[in-house]
């Protein structure tokens, strides 16, 4: 479970937007400590920031250019990130998704989704807020889900490892990207009434899709 002292570092460049994250994770219960906030991503690898529990990044920060880069050092560094941003296109949010962070929120969702995805986000765990949920259902026409690459490769390999850890190993990622692609996996499953909440069933639900046979485990 999460720790009950919770901080987060805010990387906004709208001065009033993080005013507005701080005042929203501060009235939580139990509330949440901005340990640090700016508009440059320096901020979350500087100070206090650099050992805040989460990291709540806007995609914007000053340009036209998605904030992509930083989001992907930010995870390869083992950091938990919030997007938390203006954009609200499927492609943007699966693309962060991709890249490990454990939450996409549009800035139109508000406190209370801000709130559970950054104490989940402490915990190691995914959060799908209704307009992530769209977006990870997609086509609703096969009763197949659509996996990205990086998602059957974390599959394939947690199969055939003892434990996530040695799956974060092999890959080169931290294991919170490896629990944040299972959750994604097992999100998008239950979107197609196909619900696989232990390893054994995303198994039985991997070898009839044709993900994976039976002599690779």
């Amino acid at each position: 479970m999460a720790p009950t002292n919770l901080s987060a570092v805010v990387v906004d460049d709208h001065p009033a937007v993080r005013a507005g994250v701080a005042h929203w994770l501060g009235s939580g219960s139990p509330p949440i400590r901005v340990a640090a906030s700016g508009d440059d991503v320096r901020v979350a690898w500087l100070g206090e920031g650099a050992t805040a529990d989460v990291v709540i990044l806007d995609l914007h920060l000053g340009g036209p250019v998605p904030a992509i880069g930083d989001l992907r050092r930010l995870v390869r560094a083992g950091r938990r990130v919030v997007v938390y941003s203006m954009r609200s296109d499927d492609i943007t949010a699966l693309q962060c998704l991709e890249l490990g962070a454990l939450s996409f929120l549009t800035k139109a969702e508000g406190a209370d989704h801000l709130l559970q995805a950054t104490r989940a986000a402490a915990d190691g765990r995914a959060y799908t807020p209704p307009s992530l949920a769209g977006a990870l259902a997609g086509d609703r026409s096969d009763q197949r889900p659509s996996l990205t690459a990086r998602e059957i490769e974390v599959l394939i390999e947690w199969f055939q490892s003892e434990s996530k850890q040695l799956v974060a190993e092999r890959l080169g990622i931290s294991q919170s990207t490896v629990n944040s692609h299972l959750e994604h996996i097992r999100v998008k499953y239950a979107m197609r009434g196909r619900e696989a909440p232990t390893k054994a069933m995303l198994v039985a639900r991997a070898i009839q899709d044709g993900l994976v046979r039976l002599d690779d485990l």
